[in-house]
């Protein structure tokens, strides 16, 4: 059986806003935050899309960014949290290495980039492999959803070099045990 799943990054938050470094601390959303959501709900709306079953992160601005889109019961899954940081953790963005970070944050009590990458590939593929719906939402975060993209990069011809924005949408195709990039769905919030 074929799936659809709709992997979403969470909207803005307050960090976002102040430019500060937000793996596993956390921040709520934004007005503007709330609006993207909302704006990103009405995407499955208008394009009569029904989500059969809902999963996010454990953090508070991924299930908040959920609770915006559907009021479906969800799952909130570990598995789905942002990259840790470690010490780096609200701490600003300026100190972030030039990227790719590799394993720059494991000295610091954070995860390397590979064991973040397996992470969410081993939570995403667990959660599209026992769900018996066909159409499924996730919200987890920006990096979280980037190494997803990078861990299924060899099954697709659809990427984006850019940043993901806040509550940007990735359609995966999950069919023969394996995700395909079907579409990057971008919102316009220019009017936020």
């Amino acid at each position: 059986m074929t799936k659809t799943v709709y992997l979403m990054r969470h909207g803005e938050t307050f960090f976002n806003q102040q430019k500060k470094i937000q793996g596993w601390c956390d921040s709520p959303l934004t007005d503007k935050g709330k609006n993207q959501a909302i704006i990103a709900g009405q995407y499955f709306t208008e394009n009569n899309i029904s989500i059969e079953s809902a999963y996010s992160s454990t953090s508070e601005r991924a299930c908040d960014t959920l609770e915006l889109i559907t009021n479906k019961d969800y799952k909130r899954i570990k598995g789905l949290k942002e990259w840790n940081f470690g010490v780096f953790e609200a701490e600003h963005e300026y100190l972030n290495p030039p990227l790719p970070y590799g394993d720059f944050f494991v000295p610091y009590g954070g995860e390397g980039e590979l064991q973040f990458r397996e992470r969410v590939a081993k939570t995403l593929y667990k959660i599209m492999e026992e769900e018996e719906k066909q159409t499924v939402l996730v919200v987890s975060h920006g990096a979280a959803c980037r190494q997803f993209m990078r861990y299924w990069a060899h099954t697709s011809e659809v990427d984006q070099k850019d940043r993901l924005g806040n509550c940007c949408i990735l359609k995966f195709e999950f069919k023969n045990e394996a995700f395909k990039l079907l579409e990057i769905i971008n919102h316009d919030f220019s009017g936020l």
